[in-house]
Parts: structure tokens; C-alpha cells; sequence
């Protein structure tokens, strides 16, 4: 069930270059986020999701406009600052999976949490292999990559995401390259963490059938929200269609 507020936005725009050369890819947006909820963002390609997505990340800047994480200011905050907050807070989930070659998936989980324990700000980390088993994958711990179905990879890349214990899953696009029942265990994946955790999550996705188990789905059009969408009883992902 969401909680206090996570992420307030205001007047958020962003321009890329300058002139005849400009790029407006957001418009004057206002968004909060709570904590524990689930929402999607929905858009086409070049509607301003992934941007809107970065700014929450601090991945990165606004032109104009604020935002604030639990009432700390992240526009205009430093470099250390804006890198020690997406390590402590946020969790990534991207549409390719980024996993180590080279290590295993339980190794891939590990290295995270190693550097979670080792930072002095850390708040703690889960178990790997209990990252694992919550997004199914508590019998692949000892698989690499290349053993792993795309799914299962993304899986992992989730369990990563998690086993840090963030605020937050900022999610693009992260069953775009798969399946339609692969994705559908990508997005239980994420229900469970949003559930078991109370980790807010944040999806972007062109799907529209992924909205139906969001908690409040936002629809983006020519780098603004057009419309706001409450959903009083999303449905599990395992009844999604699209």
C-alpha cells in the first residue's frame, strides 16, 4: 500500500541543445511518487518517459522545474551527492540485462551487496541467494550468464536491483526484449519485490498491457502527462495480456 511521498516533481522541463536545434522532450511536468506504490508510465518512443526516468534516477538534470527524494532537493545537487543517493536509494532495471560475463548469478548479486556493506552510508543488503529466490531463480544461483535464458538474465538483473534494499526500482523498458510469457515472469518478478519489500517501482514501457497492474498509470504524449490513470484492483501478472 503506498505511504508518504517519495519523489515530488514540479515544473519539470527539459531541453536538449539550443535554437533551431532545440529538443523539448519534457514539458512542464508535476508528478509525485509514494512510497510502496507501483506505477507505469506509459508512452510512445520520444514522449519523454526515459528522460523523466533519468531525472528520477539523477542520472540526469532538468532545464527547469524541481524535484525532491524524501524533502532532499536532488536539482542541482553535486556529482558525489547525486552518485551517493542512485547507490543508497535507487535500484536500475533496464531493457538489457548488464550482467558480469564471468560470474555467476549469485556473483552478480554478490558484488552488489559487497560494495552495500562496504559503504559507511549503507543501510544494509539482502542475502543474494534470497534476491534470488524471490524473483524464482533460488535453483540458477550457481549459473552464469550465458546458462540463463533472457528472462532468467533479467531476473537476475532485478534480484541485483533488490539486494540492495533500495527506495526504489526505476524500471525502462524491462520486458522489451523479451517474450510475452517471459515478460510476464519479469513483471511478477517486480510485483514481488514491490510487495515483499514495499520497494517502490517506477516501469516505463510502450505496453499498454502492462498498465493494468500498476497502482496508478501516467500516460506521456509530446513530453507531457496527458492523463492519470487509478487503478482501485491491478491484476496480477500473471492475467496481463497484450
Amino acid at each position: 500500500m503506498a505511504g508518504d511521498i517519495l519523489f515530488r516533481a514540479r515544473g519539470l522541463s527539459k531541453v536538449y541543445g539550443s535554437g533551431t536545434a532545440a529538443v523539448v522532450a519534457l514539458r512542464d511536468v508535476d508528478l509525485d511518487v509514494s512510497a510502496g506504490e507501483f506505477v507505469v508510465i506509459l508512452g510512445p518512443s520520444g514522449s519523454g518517459k526515459s528522460t523523466l526516468l533519468n531525472i528520477l534516477g539523477g542520472l540526469d538534470t532538468p532545464t527547469a522545474g524541481d524535484v525532491t527524494f524524501r524533502d532532499h532537493v536532488l536539482t542541482g545537487a553535486s556529482d558525489d551527492e547525486l552518485t551517493r543517493y542512485r547507490r543508497e536509494h535507487v535500484g536500475f532495471v533496464f531493457q538489457f540485462y548488464n550482467l558480469i560475463p564471468g560470474l555467476t548469478a549469485l556473483e552478480n548479486v554478490q558484488l552488489v551487496t559487497d560494495l552495500t556493506l562496504n559503504d559507511p552510508h549503507g543501510r544494509g543488503a539482502e542475502d543474494p541467494a534470497a534476491a534470488l529466490r524471490l524473483v524464482g531463480l533460488g535453483d540458477r544461483l550457481d549459473f552464469f550468464p550465458a546458462q540463463l535464458s533472457g528472462g532468467e538474465q533479467q531476473r537476475v538483473a532485478i534480484a541485483r536491483a533488490v539486494a540492495k534494499r533500495p527506495d526504489v526500482l526505476l524500471c525502462d523498458e524491462p520486458t522489451g526484449a523479451l517474450d510475452f510469457e517471459t515478460g510476464k515472469l519479469v513483471l511478477d518478478a517486480l510485483r514481488r519485490a514491490n510487495r515483499d519489500l514495499g520497494t517502490s517501482t517506477v516501469v516505463i514501457t510502450h505496453n499498454v498491457g502492462i498498465a493494468a497492474m500498476a497502482d496508478r498509470v501516467l500516460r506521456m504524449r509530446s513530453g507531457a502527462i496527458v492523463e492519470v490513470v487509478v487503478n482501485t484492483a491491478p491484476c496480477e501478472p500473471a492475467a496481463l495480456s497484450w
